[in-house]
């Protein structure tokens, strides 16, 4: 039995108590102490996981529950391998399409349950605290790489014909290629030389990550003063007010969050507080700060295991062994992709800051624009020269209206039906689900998926809206297992029937948008396999693809004045300011395209130069950056993504997703009726959302377009594409 212990003395609730408490709560909650019990390994499969018609019985789901669940659900992975494992060595024959349906069907009800659980500890960690969280990750995430990892199914595979279909062979190929990164090739002295490798180079990560949480919330800048704080956005004062339920008179405490240090750079007016905070954060986790929590030592030796794992699998650096799992292919082609945006975006970035710093000496600044004053200016300036006030553009977004009009822009565009299921269990009174019927399947009446939407999340409140597509479950036809998900949102909750609904800027439609299309691709896709089903298998830098599509649609007057409707009166958005809207995207769109490009180079020359890191930043930074580099910044000392996360040389897939998907808008924007949207919508659907995984995304997108992606339509989007500059094909 889970034992719960109240901190102050109480009788001990039972922990099905913890569930029936409502979710979403402004009131505070006696902590709670969470002994984890051990994950069980015997008794039903998943029992009272899942309702007979396959959804989760939100209702009666524990954290004992879902502990033995996955012990049980990971047990039988695992056995399955074993059993594999040893028919082979038996000599039985086994086809590769039979391999992967049996693996198939026994690695379902695990993702179910980790789904599940995902989705109730990002809605709230109250349901499924960290530590217990974490224990099922480990243990799914263990179960299901063992099916990658052994040495006879892998030879097994190796050996086979390539006889089989298409899935099959694709599959063959994603297996061949896990079992390489994960050393199947190797001889056993280098197979344990690895490990050991992978165990320091963990530790290091650790090590990293900690420094920089330290780092973020040893720094406290207390403000008292409301008008330093008056232009915030909701989000970023509730974040910042050490009472969020007196965000309005303060105090405010600023930290290094990054999205509480971005929020603060664009909306205080005073610039040495703008200085400070900048400062503190280029600085964080470097040597210029406190000495303990340095990071340059942890840096260097995480390149310098990271270069020794690329060379015994086989490859010259990190960067050579990363390109295996991109669609760019190569570090050449990718340098290439660089030079020809950066080509459009150089020059265009020195124009941008030249206008800026003409409007901000006409505004009174006597001053030359530094980095930490570029935000804050290039706000003003969308509200002075365009009339662009991002509170007063929020009241026409009220969240309800926007959902509905995404759902029916949905609908139109892909053939689609979404249905709300008012009886379905869910986690939260305030969460909703829906099934979505796909007009073109072979059974339009049967629903092809589901989804619940959570928009009330009370975690990783940082200072601005978040949104989270948590794969519940893959397509598994094998196991005859459609898909869900679920979209989690960290919007503020009314606090009453009659209170206005949360209201939402450009960068929370773009993230609402975002989170919605990369849950479209989940939903429908059409692979036979669930390692191929949805976003599974498909290259990292095209992983974003589908959610950049949909939120591309913003770009379009016509579609941001159908989402529109002011919260009290119902008013669309002006025509006129429909229009205008696009510049919340293109204003400084150089020097924004810059910045990206800068730190993508960064990620792959520090995973492939051997030279000192402050060295290759001295390098690039002139290669891509208008202002000079202050001499203290030691920024790479706190990317933890990429130094503790798992985005080293992938850093650009965020960019390279981009250029993707505005190659395929533009097929959208070339059309002028809803009817040719919906052609070309058909067109989409049948290729990139169907497809998932099983086919690569470079011939998916051949299939959609006709040709290979270009930059320039990226450039067109962006408003800084001119033809005259170049006669090349980009």
């Amino acid at each position: 039995m889970l034992n719960l212990l109240r901190r102050r003395p109480a009788s001990v609730p039972l922990i099905r108590a913890a569930f029936s408490a409502p979710l979403h709560t402004t009131e505070n909650r006696p902590g709670y102490i969470v002994l984890v019990p051990e994950i069980g390994e015997e008794g039903p499969l998943g029992e009272g996981v899942l309702k007979p018609d396959g959804l989760p019985a939100f209702s009666d789901i524990t954290i004992e529950m879902c502990l033995g669940a996955i012990g049980q659900q990971a047990s039988a992975v695992e056995n399955s391998v074993k059993a594999l494992e040893s028919d082979l060595h038996s000599g039985k024959q086994l086809n590769a399409a039979s391999i992967f349906r049996e693996l198939d069907t026994v690695t379902g009800p695990l993702e179910t349950t980790w789904g599940v659980a995902k989705a109730l500890y990002l809605g709230n960690s109250t349901l499924i605290p960290t530590k217990s969280y974490m224990n099922i990750h480990e243990r799914a995430r263990n179960a299901r790489a063992a099916k990658f990892c052994n040495q006879t199914v892998y030879k097994a595979l190796k050996d086979a014909s390539s006889e089989s279909g298409p899935d099959e062979q694709r599959m063959r190929q994603k297996f061949l290629l896990e079992g390489k990164l994960n050393g199947l090739t190797l001889d056993k002295d280098k197979q344990d030389g690895l490990k050991e490798l992978l165990t320091h180079l963990g530790r290091e990560r650790a090590n990293f990550k900690n420094k920089v949480n330290m780092a973020v919330h040893s720094f406290g800048q207390v403000i008292t003063d409301f008008n330093l704080v008056r232009d915030f956005p909701p989000s970023l004062l509730e974040a910042t007010a050490r009472d969020p339920g007196q965000h309005l008179t303060g105090p405010w405490k600023i930290t290094l969050q990054p999205q509480v240090v971005d929020g603060f750079l664009k909306h205080c007016p005073e610039r040495l507080q703008r200085w400070n905070v900048w400062r503190a954060s280029v600085l964080k986790a470097s040597s210029q700060q406190e000495k303990s929590l340095e990071n340059s030592t942890h840096l260097e030796k995480i390149r310098g295991l990271r270069k020794r794992q690329a060379n015994l699998l086989g490859y010259e650096s990190f960067a050579d062994m990363s390109m295996q799992t991109k669609m760019v292919g190569s570090v050449d082609n990718l340098k290439q992709i660089f030079a020809k945006l950066l080509k459009f975006a150089g020059p265009a970035q020195s124009v941008e800051l030249d206008q800026l710093q003409s409007f901000a000496q006409d505004s009174g600044c006597e001053y030359k624009l530094e980095a930490y004053d570029v935000a804050y200016w290039r706000r003003k300036q969308l509200v002075a020269e365009h009339g662009l006030q991002e509170q007063k553009l929020r009241e026409f977004f009220p969240l309800p209206r926007v959902l509905s009009g995404m759902f029916a822009l949905s609908e139109k565009l892909f053939g689609i039906q979404i249905v709300e299921q008012p009886n379905a269990e869910v986690w939260h009174p305030a969460v909703k689900f829906y099934d979505v019927f796909d007009a073109d399947s072979v059974n339009s009446s049967t629903p092809v998926g589901g989804f619940y939407v959570d928009c009330y999340s009370k975690e990783h409140k940082f200072g601005r809206n978040n949104g989270w597509m948590v794969g519940i479950r893959n397509s598994n036809k094998s196991a005859g297992l459609t898909p869900l998900c679920a979209l989690i949102f960290n919007f503020s909750e009314p606090q009453s029937p009659d209170a206005k609904p949360p209201l939402l800027g450009y960068d929370d439609l773009q993230m609402l948008f975002k989170t919605f299309g990369s849950g479209l691709q989940h939903l429908l896709t059409q692979a036979g396999y669930s390692d191929l089903a949805g976003l599974s298998n498909i290259e990292w830098d095209a992983s974003q693809v589908s959610g950049h599509v949909m939120s591309n649609f913003l770009d379009d007057p016509t579609v941001i004045r159908s989402l529109s409707g002011h919260f009290s009166s119902g008013e669309p958005l002006e025509a006129e300011l429909s229009q205008k809207m696009r510049l919340l995207k293109t204003q400084l769109a150089g020097y924004n395209l810059c910045q990206d490009l800068y730190l993508a180079d960064l990620d792959v020359e520090l995973h492939r130069s051997n030279a000192f890191w402050l060295e290759v930043v001295r390098k690039l930074w002139p290669v891509y950056q208008c202002m000079p580099l202050d001499k203290k910044d030691a920024h790479p000392c706190s990317l933890t993504d990429i130094f503790a996360g798992d985005w080293a040389a992938a850093q650009f897939s965020h960019l390279y997703s981009r250029l993707i998907a505005a190659d395929i808008s533009s097929s959208f924007a070339e059309q002028r009726s809803g009817e040719n949207y919906a052609v070309v919508g058909r067109r989409y659907k049948q290729t990139f959302l169907s497809s998932g995984g099983s086919v690569p995304t470079a011939e998916v997108f051949r299939r959609f377009q006709g040709r290979d992606p270009s930059a320039e339509a990226l450039l067109k989007s962006l408003d800084i594409f001119a033809p005259s500059q170049t006669t090349d094909n980009i």
